[in-house]
């Protein structure tokens, strides 16, 4: 498994668009009962929210009581998590300080401010992260028989091996470039790992600066062959196997120092959309201008001098401001490859996922159709099989006679997805068959433009969606023949059509064939693939215009059922809360004393528990094997649960299609209502956000505690 198809760094756990916010909605109301406007310093900052994530991510690798391996892999998370938001957040600030933008934030603060705190607290968590690895998980692995040695630890007979390796298999690819008058200052490139050689020459004594790249098409950690004594796995990181045979690299020249650097550049870039040009000609040329991004972050080495420092900062036109001080390795993101040595016991145990029994068994399906006829279906992703369940739907319908059309819209998934090879079985069958991809999903661009241009050669309908939005709903229709009628089915879902990070990411989804949604679809798709402008819809909140204006409406609705007596109760879990006018609504919903629990995997802008506009909001957290993505809200007193692909966000709600689907099925309702239970029960390990901004871990010490994913795979071994 590589660390794209995990991204657990999903550029959808750390990046958004970097526009200005849009302005904190009105802090009265002309309702009589209010009792308090709202005051200026409601909201959290955005970015720092972000780093506290980071730091919760960075918090499960120090926790001992998971798999020594897991921790290992949310060491490699952390990190690459980490690189998203400055090659994204941090360049956007960047970019609006040095234009001279006066706009602030909505805590208030000006992108220089922003920038001058992202720094310091991003150095106290990445010391904090390198810590971990070399206090607490390199030790641990050590103990285990994983070994990461230095090169002053190996024997003699290993180094004369790895000399062999060297001259065979590195010392080929390996360009070292000098600085001088006659070579200028090389290009580095964006999370490429460097060092940086001052050398010395023999016959004036002057002294020239030389950088060498650490390849990136070798292995970053070499394994080295067993001992006999101890059969343990040992790994020598590559810098030092190159830092080792540097006179090989410039004979006849005396090495003064070297140390490593990495660079992060920005990749905030946004295509020029016009309706004269091709957009993927326009996307892969801004792609190609991506590498050539301006430098956000200099990571360094704790041993690195000041000479070098800032011969650095002055050839790289790097900000003192963004220089990090790594004590220890740098880009622990390669630890994915420390992940994957062969030990599952030190590794979450395996964890099969369930099949519906309204789908059958995984061996002997039932029509997904006929099922579908019998009733609505929920799907609770990793818990409930991808493969068996959504992936099987679009199966079936490729293969199906009676099918005549599928219409689907693609946001992100894997290169070898069986559901683009189910969409071109299915067009070359004559159905009519069209896919919505999104070639705009950040990181995922030219893989994206592959899989489209492969649709397109095998007939299917590819459309690259609207201009100025970027389409991330999750919806798939089949249109079926059924004697004389047509009859449509459908899935409104929270997360990818990828089978791989199905198995990763916590998604839930709604297979129907109500009439209401499948009209709604059809509407969606026209809208989609044609010129048609619809902005309302039967049973669905369709962005840019109608998630945030439903959901504000529904909480007001909440808060009127509240005071006629009703037993109101607003339940919200997303990855992120960030909107100020859905926080705004919420806090109104608190003044008016119904109580709000909301449960966010990552950036929360709203404040909780302070008095006067929020003491009735809970906010926690949850991390863990699996990244907590869906998106549910639940309101009680009018009784509606609502799911979708919208986080409450303004990316979200200005800039995308998104689609949020009310689940009207009681049995369905209950399913998510435990999901609720589950997450809120006191006893349920999470982090609770405090009025201050703080994250304090729960349940304390001493108190008994639970795992809420746990507790949701064993629902689905024995339901």
């Amino acid at each position: 498994m590589t660390e794209a198809e995990t991204r657990t760094t999903e550029a959808e756990w750390t990046t958004s668009n970097a526009a200005p916010e849009s302005p904190p909605a009105t802090t009265t109301s002309s309702d009589p009962d209010l009792p308090e406007p709202l005051p200026d310093d409601r909201y959290l900052n955005r970015e720092l929210s972000w780093l506290d994530f980071n730091a919760r991510v960075l918090a499960l690798a120090a926790d001992p009581s998971l798999p020594l391996l897991e921790r290992a892999k949310f060491l490699a998370i952390f990190a690459s998590n980490l690189d998203e938001f400055y090659m994204v957040r941090v360049a956007g600030l960047k970019r609006r300080d040095e234009m001279g933008l006066s706009v602030r934030s909505a805590d208030g603060l000006s992108p220089r401010e922003q920038l001058r705190r992202i720094g310091e607290r991003t150095q106290q968590i990445a010391t904090r992260h390198a810590t971990v690895f070399g206090e607490l998980v390199r030790p641990a692995l050590a103990e285990q028989g994983i070994v990461i040695v230095t090169w002053s630890e190996l024997s003699e007979l290993e180094r004369d091996r790895l000399s062999t390796y060297f001259h065979e298999q590195v010392f080929p690819v390996l360009t070292p470039l000098a600085v001088d008058p006659a070579h200028p200052f090389p290009f580095v490139s964006g999370l490429s790992l460097n060092l940086a050689i001052t050398i010395r020459l023999p016959d004036d004594g002057t002294q020239h600066f030389a950088r060498i790249k650490v390849p990136d098409n070798v292995d970053r950690f070499v394994e080295l062959a067993p001992r006999d004594d101890d059969g343990a796995t040992r790994f020598l990181p590559m810098e030092e196997l190159i830092s080792a045979f540097l006179t090989v690299l410039f004979p006849g020249l005396e090495i003064v120092e070297h140390h490593a650097f990495r660079i992060t550049r920005n990749a905030d870039f946004e295509v020029e959309e016009d309706r004269d040009e091709d957009l993927l000609q326009a996307l892969e040329r801004e792609l190609a201008r991506r590498r050539f991004g301006s430098p956000v972050r200099l990571e360094i080495a704790g041993d690195m001098t000041e000479n070098m420092l800032e011969l650095l900062l002055r050839e790289l036109d790097v900000h003192p401001g963004d220089v990090i001080d790594v004590p220890g390795l740098l880009d622990l993101s390669s630890l994915w490859q420390i992940y994957g040595v062969d030990r599952p016991e030190l590794k979450d145990p395996p964890f099969v996922p369930a099949t519906p029994p309204a789908f059958g068994e995984r061996e002997t399906p039932k029509s997904i159709f006929s099922t579908l006829r019998d009733g609505d279906v929920l799907v609770h992703h990793p818990y409930d099989s991808f493969s068996t369940t959504v992936q099987r739907f679009i199966e079936q319908a490729a293969a199906d006679p009676n099918v005549l059309a599928i219409k689907q819209t693609l946001y992100r998934t894997s290169g070898d997805s069986p559901i683009v090879s189910a969409l071109i079985d299915a067009a070359e069958a004559g159905k009519q068959v069209v896919a919505l991809v999104e070639i705009k999903a950040r990181f995922d661009e030219q893989a994206n433009i592959k899989w489209a241009r492969a649709l397109e050669q095998a007939g299917v309908h590819v459309v690259y969606g609207l201009i100025g939005l970027k389409t991330h709903c999750k919806t798939c229709l089949v249109v079926r023949r059924e004697g004389s009628a047509i009859r449509r089915y459908c899935h409104i879902g929270t997360g990818n059509y990828n089978p791989k990070t199905s198995r990763l990411y916590e998604d839930v989804g709604l297979l129907t064939a109500s009439p209401d949604i499948g009209a709604d679809l059809t509407d969606l798709f026209n809208s989609l693939t044609g010129y048609s402008r619809k902005v309302s819809y039967r049973n669905l909140l369709v962005a840019p215009h109608g998630v945030r204006r439903g959901i504000v409406e529904r909480i007001d609705r909440e808060v009127a059922a509240h005071r006629e007596g009703a037993d109101a109760r607003i339940r919200v879990k997303a990855n992120a809360l960030v909107d100020e006018q859905v926080i705004d609504a919420l806090y109104r919903a608190s003044q008016a004393g119904v109580p709000v629990e909301v449960v966010v995997r990552g950036i929360c802008a709203l404040r909780p528990g302070a008095p006067g506009f929020s003491e009735n909001i809970v906010v926690r957290s949850i991390l863990g094997r699996f990244l907590e993505h869906s998106r549910i809200i639940h309101f009680r007193a009018i009784d509606e649960v609502w799911i979708g692909s919208a986080d409450m966000m303004h990316r979200n709600l200005d800039r995308r299609v998104e689609v949020m689907a009310q689940v009207k099925d009681r049995r369905l309702a209950s399913q998510l209502n435990d999901v609720f239970e589950s997450a809120l029960d006191p006893a349920t390990r999470c982090w609770e956000l405090s009025a201050d901004g703080r994250w304090t871990a729960l349940p304390h010490a001493g108190e008994t505690v639970r795992d809420h994913q746990v507790s949701l795979m064993e629902r689905h071994r024995h339901p």
